[in-house]
């Protein structure tokens, strides 16, 4: 058997959020046909999995940059240069956040923001045992209920709950700690449809909480090296729970939707008719006021979050005044509103008859609002990635859907999304729709392509037109560095101008104007008919005057395209046709 962790450091937080992830893809259909409180909505295994696909992503990312830094330092390939488990288990929590989606994805953000409190109290350790996984899950479980307006008995809340409580009685290593907590959890994830009406009409468990059971199996895998039997239950009320392992009778998921909306004041006729969930950077004096008010709103409501940056989540009639809200207590963004029984993704209509898909559709990934403007009136659906907040597989599935033709197009417009895009455009070809990928590294490639798509063509047509435009607009970007690297231009420092080509360092400078100037001179020493510039927030306000009339005077017959991106990441974005 391969050796396992007696602690918990950042490896097995790695390992715990990476067996997470599958175990919830294994289970999320499930999940999602057994969602029926508070809302019916059959989405919440594929909420949970798309908060935990976040919070791998977040992971992954602190683990490359260690990697990365220790080959700066002259390493050969950065082995041994990990995070610490401070880091690690903030990341996890940042990325859950970030990523969280539905009331049982928010809820499980808290959760494991709760852990993070713990674990990363002592920002020096290495690792935490079995002692410090206890207090962990308690915090975990209590962070979550408090983030909760009103608690409700035989949800995720529960669950968690148990699993604290049988943690705590818990004497040993982290294993031994797991195991406890998991079959707690699944004690009380058996006894949930006797708390809530509406499970034991339709014949189910909690879909929350048993998400929560998936995850739980995650960790004690994580230190035992085996996934725990399905089988059996905890003894905590002999006699008194069935198996989880088939944990409904879910004959016709119409019934048991049927079930969940006929209970609680969330499913009740004239209840609330929109779910509002958005990111938002507020303090919290200004969060505490916004409490109050989408209490006063609707139901459901989860805040979670802190430090500045929280993940607001409730259903309302009255959506608009619901994101109003948000505004005046800070900066809300990725706003998304879902209409209950609307025709939604995972809804099964209403009654209505389905909208008629488009027959061809472009979705792109744009890194800043200003681009995802500017495609948007190309006709292109967008998804915005934020500098550090890269979209998961699942947004991008949740982008094709939304575009609802039967072809698309997807542009990454990222050469480190190409993996996560390729995941989405096969999970959209199981759902019957047409996926063509073209690996555009930068939004300027993806302006290029979406120049020349004609939806009337031929779809095979189409994609090579937009991929030969991508493939000759040569790419560049010019950045602030961060720290001290090695680069292919030579070392540079904290602060300096870097300007990139095709992905590589090809200019280090002290000026952003003149550095800019430099990489377009040597863009176009290999030819060129049009430069386009994406301008950044930090921008100099007169680069593109400065690069347009260079441009004018040094190359005959080349032309310069200004856009506007807004909080790209980078300063500016260059692209060469």
């Amino acid at each position: 058997m391969p050796q396992v962790p007696q602690t918990i450091d950042a490896l097995a937080v790695r390992t715990w959020c990476g067996l997470a992830l599958q175990a919830l893809g294994r289970a999320r259909e499930e999940i999602d046909a057994i969602n029926v409180y508070p809302v019916a909505d059959g989405d919440t295994g594929t909420n949970l999995y798309l908060t935990v696909e976040s919070a791998v992503a977040a992971v992954e990312a602190v683990f490359a940059g260690h990697e990365a830094a220790g080959r700066d330092a002259g390493g050969a390939d950065g082995d041994g240069v990990r995070p610490t488990l401070a880091e690690a288990v903030r990341a996890m929590a940042h990325g859950a956040l970030i990523g969280a989606r539905g009331n049982s994805g928010t809820i499980l953000a808290q959760l494991l923001r709760g852990m993070a409190q713990v674990l990363a109290a002592d920002s020096e350790s290495a690792h935490a045992d079995g002692s410090g996984l206890r207090l962990a899950l308690r915090r975990a479980a209590d962070s979550a209920r408090e983030a909760v307006a009103h608690p409700v008995e035989g949800t995720v809340l529960t669950v968690a709950s148990a699993a604290a409580d049988a943690a705590n009685g818990a004497e040993g290593d982290c294993g031994v700690v797991a195991r406890a907590a998991y079959d707690g959890a699944r004690a009380a994830l058996a006894a949930t449809p006797g708390q809530l009406a509406a499970l034991e009409r339709a014949g189910v468990v909690d879909a929350g909480g048993r998400g929560l059971v998936a995850v739980l199996a995650a960790l004690v895998q994580t230190f035992t090296g085996e996934a725990p039997k399905a089988g059996a239950v905890a003894s905590a009320a002999p006699g008194s729970v069935a198996p989880v392992s088939a944990p409904a009778r879910v004959d016709d998921r119409a019934d048991a939707q049927a079930a969940g909306q006929a209970h609680g004041e969330a499913c009740e006729e004239g209840g609330p008719a929109y779910e509002v969930i958005y990111l938002l950077e507020a303090d919290d004096t200004a969060v505490a006021r916004l409490r109050a008010r989408l209490d006063g709103l609707g139901d459901s409501l989860v805040v979670v979050g802190g430090d500045g940056l929280w993940n607001v989540h409730v259903h309302v009639d009255d959506a608009g005044a619901a994101v109003e809200a948000g505004v005046e207590a800070g900066r809300p963004y990725r706003i998304r509103i879902t209409h209950f029984g609307a025709g939604d993704a995972h809804m099964a209509g209403a009654g209505r008859p389905p909208r008629e898909r488009a027959p061809r559709a472009v979705v792109a990934v744009v890194p800043g609002e200003g681009l995802a403007g500017l495609y948007t009136e190309a006709g292109a659906t967008t998804v915005l990635a934020r500098p550090g907040e890269p979209p998961a597989s699942g947004e991008l599935v949740e982008a094709v859907r939304r575009a609802h033709a039967r072809e698309v197009v997807l542009l990454p417009n990222d050469a480190d999304l190409r993996h996560t895009a390729a995941a989405a455009a096969e999970q959209a070809r199981a759902e019957g729709v047409r996926v063509a990928l073209i690996p555009t590294r930068s939004a300027v490639q993806g302006i290029a392509a979406l120049a020349v798509h004609e939806p009337g063509r031929r779809f095979d047509e189409d994609v090579v037109a937009m991929t030969s435009a991508a493939g000759a607009t040569r790419h560049a970007e010019v950045v602030i560095a961060e720290r001290e690297s090695w680069t292919m231009a030579g070392i540079c420092q904290a602060g300096d101008v870097l300007g990139l080509i095709d992905g590589d360092v090809a200019v280090i400078g002290s000026d952003v104007t003149i550095t800019a100037a430099t990489v377009v001179d040597r863009m176009l020493a290999a030819g060129g008919e049009m430069v386009t510039l994406v301008l950044g927030d930090e921008a100099p306000e007169d680069i593109s005057d400065h690069i347009d009339a260079r441009v004018r005077e040094s190359y005959l017959a080349v032309d310069t395209v200004v856009y506007r991106g807004g909080r790209q990441g980078a300063v500016l974005l260059i692209g060469v046709e």
